[in-house]
């Protein structure tokens, strides 16, 4: 370790000489109490040093250490179920430790080095070609999630595997394989966070994340391996957004990260994880979850790493062949401390104070998100989903403006939506996906008619907005029976499709088939009321159809397991309205 001293010392940012035989961005322990932080400049014999723990009491002359490596995380098996701080330290091991607090200065492993996992080595092949990404052989880590464990990209090109361990148990230190020139090789290995973990090629988009929210699958789709954010001021769900998707979408591990937010929101989302039953095997959520929790309570240096210490996590079991969806809640609070650590570094301040560095920073966030090919040869994904915090709910600040320029799906959440409990609070207006055209071939192997009938159901919600403009000057009794229609239809968008319930055991997710046949009835409705108002029909007459009430009440009375029964509204919605059209034909 490289030693120096401490010669100010301005809230989590240090400056220290002594150290300039170490790198920027090297890992440092600072103080009596061995303080965990980074390098983040060096001009001359001064280190410029972030703390990412409270050094409350911190005194200038107190020693520094180098330890001459970057910020790193510790890889391997035992990460799903963990609830980590922003820096991987373990909570629950350190309230286990230490109590409700966590001391400055605590020590905690992020991986147990004493439990022993069950290898099952993988057929070795031809050592010529074992190079890093190959595979050594298996773990199960969770009864959800096989571990893969792979040849590290630590490991020196052209130093071929030469052994692999036999099948048995061993701890995440004791070796599993070794090379030709004689490195071992273990289960788990560090890689710095703010480094992207290499990757064969990136491919292009194509599938959809399907969620089960309808709002989010139908109209405004993200694919795996795509970014998005969710926009939105206080108390327009972003939060609850984000644990549905997290609950309800089809990637393989979740990696959640609480940036900044309020502790009892964290306190709620650490509760609720582990009871959370999953879907796809009845099992805890947690079996295929990893929590970062950093509140805004805790140092503020530590929530600006968080992310990089997420997404890194996310590389990992990407590079596996899993498809991993990020939640970063959120994305404001990261911002802010930024600008928080700038103020202090004396920087130069641009749009509201922020860094003028803030779109690079953001920047490489998104674009670690990807589809790729990986070094194993399979396909991974890493979609990351952000939440922006934007005060007063104004798009047009900084955050939400850069984070715009660097994610292709915007979910902009509405206050007069969240106000009137219709949730999602997704603003069918402000919202867009540029993902449509990439996921079009996988829905038409689904539904062939999705993108028809998304197009006519935008098209109706749009007419409707416009047509509020002259409902609110003159009432909408004033208007003819074929726009006044059209108000109607969109009502039934809204309440039989737009809006679901996470109370509702039959609503709270949808099958892509559900979703679409669902707006499909809907859209039909409208078509044949249309023409039958042309031909001399009322709206009073139309409306009173008892299939108007049903298509409205499909979300939540068709399970599902039991598509079949849509059948039997679009029979009745046949019926009805042949009957109406022979009635204005004669």
């Amino acid at each position: 370790m490289i030693e120096g001293t401490i010669t100010r010392v301005n809230g989590p940012i240090l400056e220290a000489v002594g150290l300039s035989g170490s790198g920027l961005y090297d890992v440092v322990e600072a103080g009596t109490q061995g303080l965990v932080g980074e390098i983040i400049r060096m001009k001359g014999e001064i280190a410029t040093i972030q703390i990412y723990e409270d050094n409350t009491g911190m005194k200038v002359g107190e020693s520094v250490r180098s330890a001459g490596r970057p910020l790193s995380v510790h890889l391997g098996p035992g990460l799903i179920g963990q609830i980590y701080d922003g820096i991987q330290r373990p909570l629950r091991d350190i309230f286990a430790q230490s109590g409700t607090y966590v001391p400055a200065g605590v020590k905690v492993p992020p991986l147990d080095s004493e439990k022993r996992w069950h290898f099952v080595p993988a057929d070795p092949g031809s050592n010529d070609n074992q190079e890093s990404g190959t595979l050594l052989g298996v773990i199960q880590e969770t009864p959800s999630i096989t571990h893969r464990v792979l040849v590290p990209p630590t490991v020196t090109a052209g130093d071929p595997i030469e052994w692999i361990a036999a099948e048995g148990d061993y701890t995440i230190s004791e070796p599993v394989a070794r090379t030709r020139a004689g490195v071992d090789v273990t289960a788990s290995h560090y890689w710095p966070v703010r480094v992207p973990r290499p990757y064969r090629r990136k491919l292009a988009v194509s599938e959809p994340l399907v969620t089960g929210q309808r709002v989010i699958d139908v109209l405004f789709p993200i694919s795996k391996g795509g970014t998005a954010a969710i926009p939105g001021g206080f108390g327009t769900g972003k939060t609850m957004t984000q644990h549905a998707i997290a609950k309800w979408c089809d990637a393989d591990v979740i990696v959640y990260i609480g940036c900044g937010e309020r502790g009892n929101e964290m306190t709620d989302v650490l509760r609720e994880f582990p009871e959370i039953v999953d879907p796809r095997t009845g099992r805890s959520l947690m079996e295929r979850t990893i929590l970062i929790a950093n509140t805004s309570n805790m140092p503020v240096a530590a929530r600006e790493v968080s992310i990089y210490t997420g997404v890194t996590l996310a590389e990992y079991y990407r590079d596996m062949g899993y498809h991993v969806a990020i939640m970063a809640d959120s994305t404001s609070r990261w911002a802010e401390a930024l600008r928080e650590l700038s103020g202090r570094l004396e920087e130069m301040p641009a749009e509201e104070g922020f860094p003028a560095y803030l779109p690079t920073r953001l920047a490489e966030f998104y674009e670690r998100g990807g589809r790729v090919e990986t070094r194993l040869g399979s396909i991974g994904s890493i979609t990351i989903i952000g939440a922006v915090s934007p005060p007063g709910g104004d798009f047009s600040e900084p955050v939400t403006q850069h984070t715009k320029r660097f994610i292709r799906c915007f979910w902009a959440l509405d206050r007069d939506l969240a106000n009137a409990r219709h949730y999602p609070a997704i603003s069918w207006l402000e919202s867009y996906s540029e993902y449509a055209d990439e996921v079009r071939d996988w829905w038409q192997q689904q539904e062939p008619t999705w993108m028809d009938i998304r197009a006519k159901a935008m098209e109706i919600l749009q007419k409707e907005d416009r047509l509020q403009q002259i409902v609110k000057l003159i009432g909408p009794d004033a208007l003819p029976d074929n726009q006044r229609i059209i108000l109607q239809v969109a009502d039934m968008i809204k309440n039989g499709f737009l809006q679901q319930s996470a109370f509702d055991d039959i609503d709270m997710y949808s099958v892509p088939k559900k979703q679409v046949q669902i707006l499909r009835l809907i859209v039909e409705y409208y078509e044949r009321a249309e023409k039958l108002i042309l031909q001399g029909a009322t709206l009073t007459i139309i409306r009173a159809l008892s299939c108007t009430e049903t298509l409205v009440r499909l979300k939540s009375t068709v399970p599902n397991d039991r598509l079949d029964d849509m059948k039997a509204a679009a029979d009745t919605l046949n019926r009805e309205f042949d009957e109406l059209t022979r009635r204005y034909t004669k």
